[in-house]
């Protein structure tokens, strides 16, 4: 399972003293894309291509607070994927001391900056999808493209 050690910062609270939930979609974002660096597709070639992830959805469910300075572990699989890796629905679990406290899922696509519209990603952008952990629930999803 990918899985990357944060810590919810001052900027990530809400009036309630717990993380807000715009944090929870900003630190979800931040792993998908350390994920992506890390298996050939870091920012520049994002940039070199022209291509970029767009979320459609996103759904977040709450179990545990998250308050400041808390160190947290936060997992990232795949819960859809089309079979041309066009579209994706991503899972974001964050856990505090091996607990549960919330799951981020977005449903997201490839999007062509140069002709604005969704794409399909290039192989090598395709495979590290296609490797990603899935989660149970995982299910095939249509392709995009038309």
């Amino acid at each position: 399972m990918y899985t990357k050690t944060l810590v919810a910062g001052w900027g990530d609270m809400d009036f309630n003293a717990h993380m807000r939930n715009t944090a929870y979609l900003d630190k979800s974002a931040d792993v998908r894309m350390m994920y992506f660096a890390e298996h050939g597709f870091p920012m520049s070639e994002f940039v070199r291509l022209r291509l970029g992830p767009v979320v459609m959805k996103d759904e977040i469910e709450y179990f545990r607070e998250v308050r400041l300075l808390d160190e947290m572990q936060v997992t990232l699989s795949i819960a859809g994927l089309s079979e041309d890796a066009s579209r994706m629905m991503l899972r974001n679990e964050f856990f505090r001391d091996g607990v549960l406290c919330a799951r981020v899922t977005s449903t997201a696509g490839w999007f062509d900056l140069a002709n604005r519209k969704l794409t399909v990603p290039p192989s090598g952008l395709a495979e590290p999808l296609k490797a990603t952990p899935r989660t149970v629930d995982f299910r095939v999803l249509p392709g995009s493209v038309r």
